[in-house]
């Protein structure tokens, strides 16, 4: 049983598998918190900031402050407007100083307000920031510092335990056992490889529209508070699902129509047909299953999108970390397809598994939940 319950803690190993390392690691004391500054030299609430950014630079040593003046130097216009981009800002907030940039947030104008908001933010900042400095190679994404480690794991550990749950299994389960029947490897690689394919993509699809959502929210405080809290409801209702477990059963579909036509759909796929029209029947099977694999574990995309809006990182490497999390997520699929195409035999994953999986699932996405309310710095790995 102990194996079971921390197989998906070890599948993340895999993740660094074969990666060499390209540097050796270098150790500081000193932490650099950098602060962009954009201000006119004819602004007198600039100049109230310049004042209070100096007593930041005397109280917090750690921290970079730039400089930049916006008013006479277009050059420095030029970088104000990359930051308008990376940051999200609408057009309604922009061509106002001063504004200031954290790793986090941003803040325009300066009052009082600002200037608690400001330090407190630095402080988090500070709090979250690593001195070990390591890069690995990793195929795609390339040389990555250790500091960000965290997120790779996270990436592999939701992942693969989203994977793991009877709404995301039961399907492709029941498509493969009735491939089985036709005795056919072509069929079993055109519907089964066909279905694979279509739900990663649709998933991938419909996570990246979280992605997209957190990002332009991504400096609204009410929002992450929000998605703790979901985080939450959702890990207790995964812990309540340990408790009441049902082998095999998808509470969401069971004894409902979307059983019954998602069963209408791949017993029609299991019918002789043009290539192209099993093609269409199997992306409109692997649609259905994604909208309702949506109610059964939302919760893993939604705080795993979340978390990743947190890492400052650029806007490939959003896409890639998606692309990575949900081959984790698929794990089960490849195995399960595999299995049956090259020996022709049924497979799946024990019940016991998925039970313990749902259980490490709750509590992972409460506790992940519970950090972004009260401790959302610790989630800033980067």
């Amino acid at each position: 049983m102990a194996k079971k319950i921390i197989l998906p803690i070890l599948l993340s190993v895999l993740l660094f598998t074969g990666f060499g390392f390209d540097s050796v690691s270098a150790q500081s004391d000193k932490i650099n918190i950098q602060i962009d500054f954009f201000y006119s030299a004819i602004c007198p609430h600039c100049a109230k900031e310049e004042e209070f950014l100096k007593t930041l630079e005397a109280k917090y040593p750690e921290i970079e402050i730039k400089r930049y003046e916006v008013m006479y130097n277009s050059d420095n216009q030029k970088i104000l407007s990359d930051f308008y981009k990376k940051y999200n800002i609408q057009k309604g907030e922009q061509g106002y100083v001063p504004i200031t940039f954290t790793q986090t947030e941003y803040f325009i104008g300066f009052n009082q307000s600002v200037a608690d908001g400001l330090e407190k933010c630095l402080e988090e900042c500070l709090g979250s920031s690593k001195v070990v400095s390591e890069k690995i190679k990793i195929p795609i994404l390339g040389d990555v510092d250790v500091s960000k480690t965290p997120i790779f794991l996270l990436t592999a550990v939701l992942g693969t335990l989203d994977g793991f749950n009877p709404c995301a299994m039961w399907v492709l389960v029941v498509l493969i056992s009735m491939l089985l029947t036709l005795k056919s490897r072509k069929r079993i690689l055109l519907v089964g490889g066909t279905f694979i394919l279509a739900e990663g993509l649709l998933y991938y699809l419909f996570m990246a529209a979280w992605l997209n959502a957190f990002l332009a929210l991504s400096f609204v405080s009410v929002v992450r508070i929000l998605i703790g809290i979901f985080g939450i409801v959702f890990g207790i209702i995964r812990i309540r699902d340990f408790v009441t477990w049902k082998p095999g059963v998808c509470k969401v579909t069971e004894g409902t129509k979307s059983e019954g036509k998602i069963m209408d759909r791949i017993n029609r796929l299991m019918k002789p047909s043009a290539v192209p029209a099993t093609v269409l029947g199997v992306i409109a099977l692997a649609f259905g299953v994604n909208l309702v694999e949506f109610f059964c574990s939302a919760g893993f995309p939604v705080m795993y999108t979340k978390i990743l809006t947190a890492q400052g990182i650029a806007s490939a490497q959003y896409y890639l970390y998606l692309l990575l999390y949900v081959l984790f997520y698929m794990i089960d699929d490849f195995v399960v397809f595999g299995v049956a195409f090259f020996t022709l035999k049924h497979f799946n994953f024990s019940d016991r598994y998925n039970k313990y999986s749902t259980l490490i699932a709750g509590l992972l996405i409460l506790i992940l939940g519970a950090l972004l309310i009260f401790r959302p710095q610790i989630l800033m790995f980067g």
